[in-house]
Formats: structure tokens, sequence, C-alpha cells
């Protein structure tokens, strides 16, 4: 799902940079973007939708660290904690599936 969120932000940035540079940014965004999809449905047939669904909430962490790196946008203070509780929250639910009697 790491994987499928990077892929999906990578797609979105394409279309960001489509919008304000060049339409051919707009392609390479679709191609990532709908890999993502993929990469999810194949992660969606093996895991825990429990599990796999709140991991991409990585969406939101790489949205900013992608912004700020390609972008040149500010990352505040207020941003950063809320990465901090999205990063924690997403590994304290990947932890919370091994009690399952009846997980695959």
């Amino acid at each position: 799902m790491a994987c499928a969120s990077l892929c999906v932000c990578l797609g979105q940035l394409f279309w960001k940079l489509s919008g304000t540079q060049t339409l051919w940014w707009l392609l390479p965004g679709f191609a990532l973007y709908g890999l993502g999809a993929l990469v999810m449905l194949a992660a969606y047939r093996y895991g825990s939708v429990s599990v796999l669904q709140p991991v991409l909430a990585l969406n939101y962490v790489l949205t900013v660290v992608l912004a700020a790196a390609v972008l040149r946008e500010d990352i505040s203070p207020l941003r950063i904690a809320g990465i901090v509780c999205v990063t924690v929250g997403v590994v304290l639910v990947c932890g919370g599936d091994g009690g399952r009697e009846d997980a695959p």
C-alpha cells in the first residue's frame, strides 16, 4: 500500500505540473495513478482491508513531502505535527492485525 500511495501521489504531482508547465506531465500522471490503483487491488487481494485502507493515509504525508521537495512549498510546524500524528497512526494500525484467528 505504501507503494500504491507513492504512485498515486506522484501521479497527482504530475497532474499539478501539467497545469502549470506543460501538458506532457499529464500522461505519466495518469499512468502512475493507474499503476497505484492496480497495486492497491493486488494488496487488497492478499491483505486485510482494516489494515490496508488506513495505510492510504500515507498519501497525506507523501503529498506534503513532495510539495516541499518539488514545488518548494513551506512546511509549517503544524503540518510537521500532523505528519507525525498520521505516521504514528499508520504504524499503530499496521501492527494491529496479529491477533486475528481468522486472518488468511
